[in-house]
């Protein structure tokens, strides 16, 4: 009877640890959290859910669904990543993009390695246990290599991760001043219906001054500094890649590239480079252009994308380090160190919430002083509603963070009846 009973404790424990491994799997794939933005400017029978945006471990994707009403038909959704940024940039705030980009890139990993430690968990000898986490993490230590530092890597990276950075590359207005301010559209409407192609700095400044808008004159004159002309712009790489009939992963790598080697021959030529596909090197060169989309002050960006360029190697050799650990505590049987392989994927929900509430407070900290309003440093609301301006913000989790919650407690359930196993001489060891 005790036998029949163990066998059947240790079935359920597998049992539990097996689906903990399908649910981190789909909620990696899933939205984790949403925000939502509503305002008078956007109606609610054309925007039902407000300006709204999903974060995802990889990224940060479109919420708007495609809206078809007596009063307005969308032949696609609008862009509420896009819109969203345009709308926090009147304020001062970075792009979304600028967040989290070291998390973003190395989060497949990251969810690969929970699979192995929890894989690991599901065997009771020791000696096996070391020798399938050791060859695991391997795997993850040469993929990882492979894709951040190694030519052509960011093909190793996934879709949805690529699908990311290209949406927050924007659509191209901004390369123009389009979104910078109304008066900058305004001048480029009268150019188009003059057939003018240019316009002097000088009507330019004057315009700008006398709407109370000089600030505006330095983003402007940074946006188009270098040798712009030779340089292809973003709404034709785009307009291309819709042409293009290969899959929407290779797709993205091209239209990434495209736009690297458009900035690179913006500079002068000692400061360009070559296009390596690196992920690291997208990395760096999609947040510098982040931080600058609507703000280039270069005295602020660069400090920003040294430390980011630390960062990624730093947690590159963290990750490895903290694999070599894992596989050290999973040589033991009982104690402590054999409860903290498991324990990982447990505080996995929680720190989700630490690092999204981290970078809110970034983002409410670091305005920057070129924005058309002027906000004192704030936190966004992390969880219910909040008002920023005329704006009601909404964040809230998603279903990814059930998915993730409904993991963790599942291996806390398996961690609960091996201790019980073990505690009672059942378990192997």
């Amino acid at each position: 009877m005790a036998s029949s009973q163990s066998n059947k404790g240790a079935l359920v424990y597998r049992l539990l640890i097996v689906v903990a491994i399908g649910l981190f799997a789909v909620a990696y794939v899933s939205p984790i959290w949403w925000v939502s933005l509503k305002a008078p400017q956007y109606p609610e029978t054309a925007f039902p859910q407000g300006i709204k945006i999903n974060f995802h471990m990889n990224g940060v994707f479109n919420g708007c669904q495609l809206i078809e009403t007596a009063e307005k038909t969308e032949s696609e959704a609008l862009d509420c990543v896009h819109e969203m940024d345009a709308i926090n940039h009147f304020v001062g705030m970075y792009p979304i993009a600028s967040g989290g980009v070291v998390e973003k890139a190395y989060s497949q990993f990251l969810f690969a390695m929970l699979g192995v430690i929890l894989i690991g968990f599901l065997i009771t000898r020791p000696r096996f246990r070391v020798i399938v986490m050791a060859v695991g993490f391997l795997g993850i230590a040469g993929w990882m290599a492979v894709t951040m530092f190694t030519a052509g890597g960011i093909k190793y990276q996934n879709a949805g991760y690529l699908q990311a950075l290209v949406t927050s590359l924007g659509q191209g207005e901004e390369e123009e001043g389009e979104e910078l301010s109304p008066i900058i559209a305004e001048l480029k409407r009268k150019l188009g219906d003059a057939g003018q192609l240019s316009v002097s700095r000088e009507e330019l400044d004057s315009r700008l001054e006398a709407t109370g808008q000089s600030r505006l004159k330095d983003v402007l004159g940074s946006l188009h500094a270098g040798d712009g002309g030779k340089a292809k712009s973003l709404k034709d790489i785009l307009a291309e890649a819709k042409e293009s009939g290969a899959d929407a992963k290779t797709v993205n790598i091209h239209i990434l590239q495209q736009a690297f080697e458009a900035d690179m021959a913006r500079l002068p030529a000692d400061k360009r480079q070559e296009w390596t596909g690196s992920s690291a090197q997208v990395l760096i060169w999609h947040y510098e252009k982040s931080l600058g989309r609507w703000f280039k002050i270069e005295d602020k960006i660069r400090p920003l994308v040294a430390i980011m360029s630390v960062a990624t190697t730093v947690t590159f050799w963290g990750v490895v380090v903290l694999m070599g650990l894992l596989v050290f505590f999973s040589s033991r049987s009982r104690g402590l160190l054999y409860w903290l392989p498991p324990l990982v994927p447990v505080v996995v929900p929680a720190a989700f919430i630490v690092e999204y509430a981290a970078w809110l407070w970034w983002y409410g900290h670091r305005l920057s002083e070129m924005g058309a309003f002027t906000l004192k440093p704030f936190m966004p609301t992390v969880f219910g509603q909040g008002k920023v301006a005329q704006f009601s913000t909404f964040s809230y989790p998603n279903y990814g963070f059930g998915l993730l919650a409904a993991a963790a407690l599942l291996v806390l359930l398996a961690m609960a009846l091996r201790r019980k196993a073990l505690r009672e001489g059942d378990g192997e060891g």
